[in-house]
């Protein structure tokens, strides 16, 4: 996955986590499939800037951005603790 594609589904995800907060937002029903989802955005969206900042720490090391990885949920969601 290169920068462009990283920053697709970046784009992608919010779209879709917009579209799920709006729903909720305009009084429907907070759906348990729907809290599920949002969940599960919130972390690919982390997933997917983590990449993209391995990516650019990586170029700019002189390393091969291509060697990054995406870190396991548990991981990316927890930097913080």
């Amino acid at each position: 996955m290169d920068e462009k594609d990283i920053l697709g589904s970046i784009r992608d995800f919010v779209e879709e986590e917009r579209a799920l907060r709006e729903k909720h937002a305009h009084g429907e029903p907070s759906d348990p499939d729907d809290r599920r989802r949002l969940r599960e955005l919130e972390v690919a969206l982390d997933q997917c800037w983590d990449l993209l900042r391995q990516r650019r720490a990586r170029r700019g090391a002189g390393q091969d951005p291509d060697e990054a990885q995406i870190r396991p949920a548990d991981q990316v969601e927890n930097y913080r603790q």
